[in-house]
């Protein structure tokens, strides 16, 4: 029986979804993995084997590299995609439900920082944990594409500039 994977974009205004079974996940310390997606890692879950069908709208593309290019929603900045010759690897970040598919090796780790192996060992706290220094968090009102499918893409609830 095959698995099925949804996911988007944090607007809405892209969706996928992927019919198989994903067994590739990994992260990617390398340094253009960490410029594409601002962050000390990419996570990332190659698609290879399985179906990927963009089911709302699709991505905009950046050639990172002469072999490969990254896909990421025009309207909301999302990093979504990895595409080089050997297939199509989506952010793991991107999934409706990221915790199915955990990462099973790292890559790139020329780049990783020196830091990123002891990021457990820091003091944690919950979001509203932080209410007194943050206290816009008391009535913040989220925006974003929840995780599951919808009918379609409301932008009528968006703030207007």
């Amino acid at each position: 029986m095959s698995e099925i994977h949804t996911g988007g974009c944090q607007c809405g205004a892209i969706r996928f979804r992927i019919t198989g079974v994903l067994e590739d996940s990994s992260i990617c310390h390398c340094r253009m993995c960490q410029k594409a997606f601002g962050a000390y890692y990419a996570p990332l879950v190659n698609t290879r084997g399985a179906e990927l069908v963009w089911t709302r709208g699709a991505p905009k593309h950046f050639q990172s590299s002469n072999h490969v290019r990254r896909g990421f929603c025009e309207n909301c900045g999302t990093p979504l995609t990895y595409e080089a010759a050997d297939g199509v690897a989506i952010a793991a970040g991107a999934f409706d439900d990221p915790g199915r598919v955990p990462p099973r090796i790292q890559f790139g780790v020329e780049g990783k920082l020196p830091f990123v192996d002891r990021l457990h060992a820091l003091p944690a706290r919950d979001t509203m944990d932080d209410i007194a220094a943050a206290p816009f968090l008391a009535d913040i009102i989220s925006y974003q594409h929840p995780d599951h499918e919808t009918d379609n893409w409301d932008t009528d609830s968006w703030p207007k500039e």
